[in-house]
């Protein structure tokens, strides 16, 4: 496994690979990780990830003003008897984003806010999905390189399914907001209402926690989603948890926490961009979580090919040393 294999078994096996997915991608079947992290490694050049990457950061932020549009559209019928509400969702975004792409998503938060209507409402979500979906068409070509498969899919055909399951994937990501708000919820409740203090402090707690926990099962979901429904390949697998799902919201959680350090340190973007700094921070955040999207698939890809490789090779030698045995 450690030879390099030639053009016309690699064709064969990521043909394989696109027909007979493996049911699970967490037993390596006998590759030393060692060998499964060098595929990695090198399928990330070859596939070229790190531009891919950058393709994604910017539909993504083409996509996200738009959202943005629909989503405050929506929160400004809210938020005028609810400022609750309107606080704990811009708390709970300032998580990920770093405090200075912040302030730019805020303000043109407000200002949509303040003069949303039931039209713009309905514009708002028709340019968004519309916008969304070409981001995900995006993700679609890159997980198609990666498994080293072509689009066989017409344009309609592919554009209503990016479609499909970008309104599914809104439908989750509004979920995960609905559950730290709930549990936001729940704890002002029990804090205002709940007596003794212990016990109000205990589902305090629990309320947290459980919106926590759904959020990652509802942030794996999103992954498994997108890597089962993304690459054109001939037969797909449905897999809950993967390793590249795994690695790669780890890895997100690692950059966001990282650049956010980094930014709060070293800010150099306001001084070399001026009035864009805050632009390119926003576009950058997105850079890695398009990496990490990316990464994720192409570890799953990797460990496909390489056990499948690594089956291959033992069938045909068994076949060559069964040949010997009959001329023998």
């Amino acid at each position: 496994m450690n030879e390099p294999i030639s053009p016309r078994l690699q064709k064969r096996v990521w043909r394989l690979v696109s027909w007979f997915p493996l049911p699970s991608l967490w037993s390596l079947d006998g590759v030393s990780v060692w060998t499964a992290v060098k595929h990695v490694w090198f399928g990330l050049f070859e596939d070229n990830i790190a531009s891919r990457a950058a393709e994604l950061g910017f539909y993504f932020i083409f996509a996200l003003f738009p959202a943005l549009f629909a989503a405050t559209s929506l929160l400004g019928m809210i938020a005028g008897s609810s400022s609750h509400l309107y606080d704990s969702l811009i708390a709970y975004l300032s998580l990920a984003l770093p405090p200075a792409a912040m302030g730019t998503v805020l303000n043109t938060f407000r200002q949509i806010t303040s003069s949303a209507n039931g039209g713009k409402l309905t514009f708002g979500l028709a340019v968004s999905l519309w916008s969304a979906s070409v981001g995900f068409a995006a993700i679609q070509d890159g997980l198609n390189i990666i498994y080293q498969v072509k689009e066989t899919r017409s344009y309609l055909t592919a554009r209503l399914s990016a479609i499909g399951v970008t309104i599914l994937l809104s439908i989750l990501i509004t979920l995960m907001l609905g559950s730290l708000l709930g549990a936001d919820y729940i704890g002002k409740w029990a804090e205002a209402y709940v007596h003794p203090h212990l016990i109000a402090v205990v589902l305090i707690f629990l309320a947290k926690a459980i919106g926590w926990a759904l959020v990652l099962a509802l942030l794996l979901l999103v992954f498994a989603v997108i890597y089962y429904f993304a690459p054109n390949v001939q037969r797909s697998r449905w897999h809950w948890i993967t390793p590249g799902a795994t690695v790669g919201i780890l890895g997100w959680v690692l950059a966001c926490i990282l650049f956010r350090i980094y930014v709060h340190q070293f800010n150099t973007y306001t001084v070399t961009y001026g009035s864009l700094g805050a632009v390119i921070i926003l576009l950058t955040w997105f850079y890695l979580t398009g990496f990490m999207l990316l990464l994720g698939a192409e570890i799953n890809s990797q460990i496909e090919a390489v056990i499948t490789s690594k089956r291959v090779l033992e069938r045909d030698e068994a076949k060559r040393d069964g040949q010997a045995s009959e001329e023998a």
